[in-house]
């Protein structure tokens, strides 16, 4: 398969994997936003995918991806996925699908490839904390609106991610390495010996991803102490077995809670082990 069949493949592998507590996945849905959602999203993101395959800039690429992952009704279902996966997909195409390659490719990026980070939002709903009150112009929220601040600033798309990069797993990922992406790929590969699909692959090391550190959209949404304790939860059913997991998904859609930016890792991963060839289907 080529980069972008992979990354839509991963998208569609992620969404499959089941329990993913607090997520859409083959088994849960939520209220306005559906697993049919998702996988229409996966498909709609084509164009995109493939145009960061081919060497469009990055910026453009991520636009085009969310673009066409908002055509369906559920809204947003894999913004961060994308912005996680289109500069991964440039460096493997580039044939450099490491943590130094990726970084290559988003250190390179443009005032360009802000401004059109920066319109990718006004196609979908994405949640984000208020900037900070020095940034105010800067706010996301804003879309296109707020390009004229970007280049009088010359900022670049990597400058615009750092500016929040404590705050958000994505932004953290861009600015260090891809690190958990690269943690989650290698923890696929350590489980494609298990006989067990890669769904279930992909579930196991988003579970693990939710473990090891707080999911910072649910700390924007309910505070850290809710992230955090989602984390020791996820631990504690990670220990408990199968039917302790069963009940903390079901316990975290039943309470709103969704730790989204760990799927779009969990995503991610999965990407690059397909790419890498650690696993197939």
């Amino acid at each position: 398969m080529t980069p972008a069949e992979n990354a839509q493949l991963a998208l569609l592998l992620e969404v499959s994997g089941t329990p993913k507590p607090g997520n859409v996945d083959r088994e849960r849905d939520f209220p306005d936003l559906r697993f049919e959602h998702f996988l229409a999203g996966a498909v709609g993101a084509g164009p995109g995918l493939r145009a960061a395959e081919g060497g469009a800039p990055v910026g453009e690429a991520f636009e085009q991806a969310v673009a066409g992952m908002s055509q369906q009704e559920g809204g947003n279902t894999q913004f961060g996925a994308l912005l996680l996966l289109v500069p991964l997909v440039r460096a493997a195409a580039d044939g450099d699908l490491s943590p130094e390659g990726a970084t290559r490719v988003v250190e390179n990026t443009t005032v360009a490839d802000a401004a059109d980070f920066y319109r990718a939002f006004d196609h979908a709903d994405v949640f984000v904390s208020d900037p900070p009150e020095d940034a105010e112009a800067l706010d996301v929220r804003r879309g296109a609106d707020a390009i004229p601040a970007v280049e009088e600033r010359d900022l670049t798309l990597y400058d615009v991610l750092a500016l929040g990069d404590d705050a958000d797993d994505v932004a953290a990922e861009w600015t260090g390495g891809f690190e958990r992406t690269f943690w989650a790929a290698d923890r696929v590969a350590d489980l494609a010996a298990l006989d067990t699909p890669v769904t279930a692959k992909g579930a196991q090391v988003y579970l693990e991803l939710l473990a090891r550190e707080p999911d910072t959209l649910v700390a924007k949404r309910h505070g850290r102490k809710v992230a955090e304790s989602v984390r020791v939860r996820a631990q504690e059913a990670l220990e408990g077995g199968p039917e302790v997991i069963e009940a903390f998904a079901d316990s975290l859609v039943e309470d709103g809670v969704n730790p989204g930016t760990t799927a779009d890792i969990a995503a991610a991963g999965l990407f690059v082990a397909l790419a890498r060839g650690e696993v197939s289907v």
